[in-house]
């Protein structure tokens, strides 16, 4: 199942699953129209991660937030952690892929690695 995503939604969705893939896309874009089926096939597939799509014509407020500058764009977070973005449509194997290595993920080093990042941040600037 796919789900849409709206301003309403977005933070509850998040913040409530472990695993959500958005898809941007609009309805006048090619390419976005022709990767929705492998996008809603994968769902089916994956029944543990929460698939959603956000049209950009629509909630232009959430792909700017998001700042999506292409489309199609897919996002994936982790325990609300982006874990990935990257423009344009990839082929079910490729999504397969990304998402095992989603699952692999050991978060609690990815927060490791996030807060050393941001203390070396903080120190770099004084």
């Amino acid at each position: 199942m796919v789900i849409e995503l709206n301003s309403q939604n977005l933070q509850d969705t998040i913040e409530n699953n472990d695993i959500v893939i958005i898809d941007f896309w609009a309805p006048w874009c090619g390419p976005c129209r022709s990767f929705a089926p492998v996008f809603e096939k994968t769902a089916e597939e994956y029944p543990d991660v929460t698939f959603a799509k956000v049209n950009t014509e629509v909630e232009q407020e959430l792909a700017g937030m998001f700042n999506i500058r292409s489309i199609p764009t897919l996002m994936i977070f982790r325990e609300q952690i982006i874990i990935f973005a990257q423009p344009g449509a990839l082929p079910g194997e490729a999504l397969k892929q990304i998402l095992d290595k989603t699952k692999e993920l050991d978060m609690e080093q990815v927060r490791a690695d996030i807060l050393a990042q941001e203390t070396q941040a903080q120190s770099a600037n004084g």
